[in-house]
């Protein structure tokens, strides 16, 4: 417990952020409360949004899948952000903070509705952004529970460890707002890049060496296959690069874009940005392989003989030990588990601190999801001119309690990994809108009809791979085919998901996403010349 008394000083840390944060904000109205009153600088800027976007899917999630799988999870993920989440930033990112800075707009659906003049499809839009954003909330309720819980040794037990977290996270954002979310988000990201270079000093040194560690793996022939691509099909590879482009989409990523002073600060971010994805994702991925290796820790061995288990008996377990097995067998906390065995305990508390810092990033999420309420439902239609704008921040703070209590209330009963139900939905889906962001940003000729298409496929989509992962049990073995064509499988139930024609979900549902918005456009009636006018003036 003296290791958690350090994420506690943490957690009281953060909490006189929000605090400060609200006693210099609560004066500003609703653009000082949801956008920092456009007023956030480039090193906060850079670092807030690069923690937003990391969050416990960097750290714990990346190590808990090179656990499984190896070090092909830096490939999966990590090399293909760093180039295109700049490319976004630089492109996309710009365009929509010169929008809402024009045309005083705080969410991407604000512009949407105005640059295609249209209402119930904004709407829609607003359902299904909300419906995406929920699993990469839980995502950081899973791992706030999941890091105390293993850094007490089980006396935190995940329900109090991920209930802390929420009331953490909902005090501050309801306080401090975008300003305090944003103060949060770069002394979390300041204090795991700091804390993350000493863990894999100290972790390294507790295991011998890494080239020790390394060579434990090559003599295993159980384990040498983590150290290459084996694990992972080619197609499954070739998909994970579509999962960067959800990255502009994410309502808190697009609408902290809004928040920066002035354009010129994206420069600094675009350089930046991969340095910072190499230095959190590179020790992250190593440590969660290497972990294999230390088999003098009981739950490293557990984990591994789990693991081992499905491999040869998953077939013959009925369903509850099957899901028992699995459970045992995740990794989601072997980084945790690592600085529990080799750092001493208060080194182990300050980098828990760090790794708790990571992982609370669901707060930029929340407050996005309030923003885009109160914006895109309760000012929409009507209310903000009918309350006045201090009924729509209050209104903006009361939905950031009910949100974060609905998502500590799942993540008590979700069971998917945490790499597995981001990558399902949450990345999947967001990647599939992109098309919208480029249509209304870059093509004259998109149309609120092409948008309406798209949205209403991605829905769909979503929907059904969700419906037949829960009518399907996912298989003990080999991936089970449930459609197929001419010899070709095309529809299959895996271990951690859905395949379609051997790729992810995400890959064909983009795809189809930016034919229907392309196609319907072309067909469909064109928004006036005079809004046309505004968004692309001199074209």
């Amino acid at each position: 417990m003296t290791a958690v008394l350090f994420v506690g000083l943490y957690l009281a840390a953060v909490l006189y952020i929000g605090i400060f944060a609200f006693r210099r904000a609560r004066h500003e109205g609703a653009e000082g409360f949801f956008l920092a009153g456009r007023s956030i600088g480039g090193f906060v800027f850079l670092f807030s949004l690069f923690g937003t976007h990391m969050t416990a899917f960097a750290i714990l999630g990346s190590s808990g899948h090179a656990f499984s799988n190896g070090i092909v999870t830096y490939g999966l993920m990590a090399s293909s952000s760093a180039l295109i989440v700049p490319l976004l930033l630089f492109t996309l990112g710009t365009r929509l903070w010169s929008a809402g800075r024009r045309f005083g707009h705080f969410t991407p659906v604000q512009i949407f509705r105005d640059r295609w003049e249209c209402n119930h499809t904004g709407t829609l839009i607003f359902l299904l952004q909300a419906a995406l954003l929920l699993p990469y909330i839980l995502i950081g309720m899973i791992g706030g529970g999941t890091v105390l819980r293993t850094l007490s040794g089980g006396q935190v037990p995940y329900w109090a460890g991920s209930g802390l977290v929420a009331v953490v996270i909902m005090c501050y954002v309801t306080f401090g707002g975008m300003r305090g979310t944003a103060w949060v988000n770069t002394f979390q990201t300041l204090l795991f890049l700091s804390f993350g270079a000493v863990a894999v000093v100290v972790i390294g040194r507790g295991m011998g060496g890494f080239e020790q560690a390394t060579q434990s793996l090559l003599a295993d022939p159980l384990l040498a296959p983590l150290l290459t691509r084996e694990r992972i099909p080619p197609a499954v590879f070739f998909s994970y690069t579509f999962m960067p482009l959800s990255a502009i989409a994410f309502p808190h990523i697009s609408i902290f874009c809004m928040t920066a002073r002035k354009m010129s600060q994206f420069k600094r971010t675009v350089i930046l940005y991969p340095i910072c994805i190499v230095l959190i994702w590179l020790p992250c991925v190593f440590l969660g392989v290497a972990a294999n290796s230390a088999r003098e820790i009981p739950a490293i061995r557990d984990k591994v003989a789990a693991r081992a288990l499905l491999t040869a008996e998953a077939g013959n377990m009925p369903p509850a030990t099957l899901s028992q097995v699995r459970a045992r067998a995740s990794g989601d906390d072997v980084l945790v588990v690592l600085l529990n065995h080799y750092a001493p305990v208060w080194l182990a508390g300050l980098l828990g601190a760090g790794i708790m810092a990571a992982v609370m990033a669901s707060d930029s999420q929340i407050l996005a999801l309030s923003t885009m309420f109160t914006e895109d439902i309760f000012a929409w239609y009507g209310h903000a001119e009918r309350y006045g704008e201090q009924a729509q921040v209050i209104t903006g703070r009361i939905f950031i309690f009910v949100v974060t209590l609905a998502a500590y209330l799942i993540a008590l009963r979700v069971p998917a990994g945490i790499f597995e139900l981001a990558g399902q939905y949450a990345f999947a889906g967001f990647s599939a809108l992109v098309p919208l962001f480029v249509g209304a940003l870059y093509w004259r000729g998109s149309t609120k009809y092409g948008a309406l298409a798209s949205t209403l496929w991605v829905m769909a989509a979503v929907a059904g791979v969700a419906w037949f992962q829960a009518a399907t049990p996912p298989p003990s073995g080999p991936p089970a085919t449930y459609w197929s064509m001419g010899g070709i499988p095309l529809l299959q139930r895996t271990a951690s998901g859905t395949a379609i024609a051997g790729f992810l979900p995400v890959l064909p549902m983009t795809l189809v996403s930016a034919f229907l918005m392309f196609a319907v456009s072309t067909l469909t009636p064109k928004p006036s010349r005079a809004t046309i006018d505004r968004y692309f003036p001199g074209r």
